[in-house]
């Protein structure tokens, strides 16, 4: 390969600032200007002098909702459960593959079954349910194992 045959190039390399007379920008200030914090070393964004910081000054997160972002909470109805087949076994991992829980929510969510809306189905639900969808699973012909009094 010859430097004539090399491709050309199109776009320019920015200045290199900093780097003294050879740079092609200023000397040894080099657009900086001559004197103070910011001729010397990069400022970080969260940096506001002698004030406290921003986010030192907001109010802390106090009360029982604090650690709700730590363990979601996904609620299944059963109307959702009765797009399912005849007696199919309602597992998270079931829930996943249909589509009705996101894979995040399958490793790190509690799934609960809700009676809210009609349930025709047999279906056997491994998952945890309220008192009414556990009735109401029973009253279709379905099985809940894990609420068997």
């Amino acid at each position: 390969m010859k430097l004539h045959s090399l491709p050309s190039i199109v776009s320019r390399s920015s200045k290199r600032l900093g780097r003294g007379y050879g740079s092609g920008k200023g000397g040894h200030t080099s657009s900086r200007g001559q004197k103070g914090q910011k001729s010397r070393t990069k400022i970080p964004a969260y940096f506001v002098g002698s004030s406290w910081v921003w986010f030192k000054r907001l109010p802390f997160l106090r009360g029982k909702s604090r650690f709700n972002s730590l363990s979601p909470k996904v609620t299944i109805t059963l109307t959702d459960l009765s797009k399912f087949k005849t007696g199919s076994k309602i597992t998270k991992e079931f829930l996943y593959q249909e589509g009705t829980i996101t894979k995040t929510e399958l490793s790190r969510a509690k799934v609960k079954v809700v009676g809210t809306g009609k349930l025709s189905k047999k279906l056997s639900v491994l998952v945890p349910a309220s008192a009414s969808a556990v009735s109401a699973i029973k009253k279709a012909g379905g099985s809940c194992p894990n609420h068997d009094e």
